[in-house]
């Protein structure tokens, strides 16, 4: 039998799907593990989707529909405040393809990416699939998951390449401020950095304000912004994202698309454009009921002993579980087997994760309620 490559068995094999795929073959446990929305697509996507599939489809052009891309560049004036042009745009199938071709054009063999940690899981393979190399800086608990600019600039040499930053973030719902974003810009100006921004969750925030540092006064040449209609639209079936940066690195990243993907799905775009007209109300029903559950939810996880900083966007929980456990891994399983209920161990998002949680609130209240519940009594036994 031939060898499977050395790149394939480098990779990890991801804990969260063998912890939550057991929890959605059993009825028994509550899954607080969800990364995507718990809603249904909005109904008049779903109708316009019965409308489209009838009329048949074929492949669009590799960078995506024309009139998706306009209106995304509608979109990011109004919401974003980044004024573009469709030709500073590529369409993907979801927002972690685009990432993917964004890490094969703008890394070398051995280059650096600065990201800081914990982080959302799927960075680090792509970067390493590529022959780049992930560099991490802290977050801590304390400075509220904040990113230190002293620390990030500490993690830049010869060899960096780009900064990766995600907000709101996976897994601990922060939120970067306009001032830590105006920092992070003059570190990448300085050492003529790109700034790769995830902003998958930028409609699902909290008493804060989203700021894309895209629209920063002279990022354009250095900020790369990358979105996706999965989490805001509930869309995630669809698998549509999009990508805003300068033309140079576009264009490399939509021939690398080509030969990835050859082109993002046709039916979903054209849905994906009507989702850009829907009114506001889809989306805030979601994000009203999203914030009803995350008020709950880190009250309760503080009052039973596990200490949460409030997370300002997306729909995840960050807990410190240190006083009952120095292994998350251990602990999360151990609670799914004794108490039935799923989450994910923080050392699943690097080193710096390992001693909490990840819960999300992308779950009915009453189960989250449950699940409190449940994991009280898991705690109370192991004092």
């Amino acid at each position: 039998m031939k060898h499977i490559s050395e790149r394939e068995l480098g990779l990890p094999d991801a804990v969260i799907g063998k912890l939550l795929g057991i929890a959605a073959e059993r009825k028994d446990i509550i899954s607080l593990g969800p990364g995507e929305p718990d809603f249904l697509t909005p109904k008049p996507l779903i109708e316009y989707t019965r409308k489209i599939v009838q009329l048949g489809t074929h492949y669009s052009p590799t960078e995506g529909r024309s009139e998706l891309r306009e209106a995304i560049c509608k979109k990011l004036k109004k919401d974003n405040k980044i004024r573009t042009d469709p030709k500073n745009i590529l369409v993907t199938c979801g927002s972690q393809e685009a990432l993917f071709c964004g890490f094969l054009s703008a890394l070398d063999v051995s280059e650096e990416v600065v990201i800081p940690n914990p982080t959302y899981l799927a960075y680090v393979p792509q970067i390493e699939l590529v022959n780049g190399v992930p560099r991490f800086f802290p977050l801590k608990e304390e400075d509220n998951w904040n990113i230190n600019p002293d620390l990030l600039i500490k993690s830049i040499n010869k060899k960096t390449s780009l900064i990766l930053i995600n907000t709101p973030s996976n897994p601990t719902g922060n939120v970067l401020s306009k001032k830590l974003l105006e920092e992070i810009a003059d570190i990448a100006v300085k050492y003529n950095l790109y700034v790769f921004a995830d902003e998958a969750y930028e409609k699902l925030i909290y008493d804060k304000k989203h700021i894309s540092i895209g629209s920063l006064n002279g990022m354009e040449d250095y900020v790369v912004t990358f979105h996706t209609f999965s989490k805001s639209y509930a869309m995630c079936g669809y698998r549509v994202g999009y990508v805003q940066g300068p033309k140079e690195l576009i264009n490399a990243m939509t021939k690398v698309s080509h030969y990835i993907t050859l082109a993002p799905p046709n039916i979903s775009q054209i849905v994906a454009k009507k989702a850009l007209e829907l009114p506001n109300i889809y989306i805030e029903k979601m994000r009203r009921e999203y914030d009803r559950r995350r008020k709950f939810i880190v009250k309760r996880l503080n009052e039973i002993g596990l200490k949460t900083v409030t997370p300002y966007g997306a729909f995840y929980t960050f807990s410190n579980i240190k006083p009952f456990s120095k292994n998350s891994y251990k602990f999360a399983k151990e609670l799914l087997n004794k108490s039935k209920v799923a989450v994910v161990p923080g050392k699943e998002f690097g080193i710096d994760g390992e001693g909490y949680i990840r819960c999300s609130y992308a779950t009915d209240l009453n189960k989250i309620k449950i699940a409190m519940d449940r994991i009280e009594k898991f705690l109370n036994k192991k004092l």
